[in-house]
């Protein structure tokens, strides 16, 4: 844990790890996520680099990932506006940012659209950039199940690089 504002602390936090975990979030109901994401996950990701630490792990959201050819989940017409500033923040990081960080070995697990407590069943799909839908369309992980993908993620490093989903 540390304040990702503050790259001193975060990086010796970070020192002497093998990987790290980042599941930043400045608050959904902050009025200023848009700008706090955009201004602090490259703070994150430089701050892991400048510790030495191999492997980025990052919780992604769904908006960047594709409902239909050419159709971000980010642009749909459902997703509400409230939202809107948080999802479209984590999206352009990813797009233009990570996607060109090549000095760490990252991996940005984004979630299917419906990520809700519930159960651990250990049994989802993977995907890479399609929205993971089941045979009635919808789109759903449990917070306990995406913690299993990521901790495996974590132990197994299948993924380098990349962004990767999961879905029922």
């Amino acid at each position: 844990q540390a304040d990702v504002t503050d790259t001193d602390v975060l990086i010796e936090a970070s020192k002497g790890k093998d990987a790290v975990i980042s599941a930043y979030n400045p608050g959904w109901k902050n009025p200023n996520i848009y700008e706090e994401t955009l201004k602090n996950y490259p703070l994150i990701v430089d701050s892991v680099k400048k510790a030495g630490v191999e492997r980025l792990l990052i919780v992604g959201g769904a908006g960047t990932l594709f409902y239909a050819p050419g159709k971000m989940v980010m642009d749909a017409d459902d997703v509400p506006a409230k939202l809107l500033p948080g999802i479209k923040s984590l999206g352009e990081f990813y797009l233009n940012t990570l996607r060109k960080e090549n000095d760490i070995d990252w991996i940005f697990l984004s979630p299917a659209a419906n990520m809700t407590p519930g159960e651990r069943t250990g049994k989802f799909r993977i995907g890479k950039d399609d929205l993971v839908v089941d045979v009635n369309g919808d789109s759903n992980i449990s917070v306990e199940d995406y913690a299993v993908a990521m901790v495996d993620e974590l132990e197994q490093k299948h993924h380098h690089k990349e962004r990767f989903t999961i879905g029922y």
